[in-house]
């Protein structure tokens, strides 16, 4: 016995879990959504359809429909069985990153972990309403759950991660996850060591906008090179004053670029340069040596030697030598 049910295409619906829109279309090319959202229209109806096919009803390419299936199947969208596409259930695959086993905990352990988690619920609520409009995306709460365990932050530094995030490039979660990072780097547990770097940081945005300004850049800097500025205030310790300096000898180098301003400064920091007036003398010696070096390299040979200084014998025997060879 068949039960069978037939809905016109004008009422029937294709439903897209929420989780899709949050969490992986935003980073995702228009394309791959077109080639996402039709082939769950397809799988619906159980229709098969050749990637020809698809291409000439999107009015896209093939080569473009296989890089869409490629990157569907990477982000774990799709996966393949056999000759067909099998659509993941989202919703469930996030209850299973979310699902963590129970263990038994002794009273002590019980209660501590209790106040801990309690501060961290209340911390996560608070990046979810603040940062999320209270629509944070599932995935979120394992990534900011992990970060506590492996980075050891305080719940405050955590908020703080998001805020810094938020008013810098954004919450791109891989941004986030970059950033995290750094901190752990830099030795960031505590809101103490966020105040500290915060100021640091803002020493660096104001470098970073000098120079981009002195530079008369027309195009943000790549990270390499913010990288490098970073090396510049951080590492080395170095204000714009004399940063500037550096910045100067490209005048006549119109077309420096910044690491040759790096090889300038990095210079100045291995011979322990720290003040503008050791780095004006170190410069000054540098270009007389240089200066120097090059007239002697181009003095020509003329008289630049010593005369062979000859006495009455040497030159008697020569005589006698030429006149003898007249005689033979």
């Amino acid at each position: 016995m068949y039960f069978e049910s037939f809905k016109s295409i004008i009422f029937s619906d294709t439903i897209v879990p929420d989780i899709f829109i949050n969490e992986y279309m935003p980073s995702m090319d228009g394309d791959h959504v077109k080639v996402y959202l039709n082939c769950l229209f397809l799988s619906k109806h159980g229709k098969c359809v050749s990637g020809e096919e698809l291409a000439a009803k999107l009015g896209m390419s093939s080569d473009k429909i296989k890089e869409a299936f490629l990157f569907l199947e990477s982000t774990g969208l799709i996966s393949k069985k056999g000759n067909s596409l099998v659509f993941t259930d989202l919703k469930e695959k996030e209850i299973n990153k979310l699902y963590r086993l129970k263990t038994t905990s002794s009273p002590e352990e019980a209660a501590e972990n209790f106040e801990k988690n309690s501060r961290r619920n209340s911390v996560i609520a608070a990046i979810n309403n603040n940062f999320f409009q209270g629509l944070m995306p599932p995935s979120w709460y394992t990534d900011i759950d992990n970060w506590f365990e492996r980075y050891k932050f305080d719940e405050d530094v955590m908020y703080s991660l998001f805020d810094h995030c938020k008013n810098n490039n954004g919450l791109s979660k891989n941004y986030v996850a970059v950033v995290a990072a750094n901190w752990y780097d830099k030795g960031i547990k505590t809101s103490f060591d966020v105040d500290n770097y915060s100021l640091e940081y803002q020493k660096f945005k104001d470098i970073r906008s000098k120079v981009f300004k002195k530079l008369k850049r027309k195009v943000p800097f790549t990270e390499y090179e913010e990288k490098c500025i970073e090396k510049w205030v951080s590492d080395y310790c170095y204000d714009f004053e004399i940063i500037e300096i550096a910045l100067k000898k490209t005048i006549a180098k119109p077309e420096a670029t910044l690491k040759y301003i790096d090889v300038i400064i990095t210079d100045w920091y291995k011979n322990g340069l720290k003040t503008q007036e050791e780095i004006l003398i170190y410069d000054a010696k540098k270009k007389h040596h240089s200066t120097k070096h090059s007239k002697e390299s181009q003095v020509p040979q003329k008289g630049n030697f010593d005369q062979r200084k000859y006495d009455d014998d040497y030159y008697e025997s020569l005589y006698d030598n030429v006149r003898k060879s007249k005689t033979v």
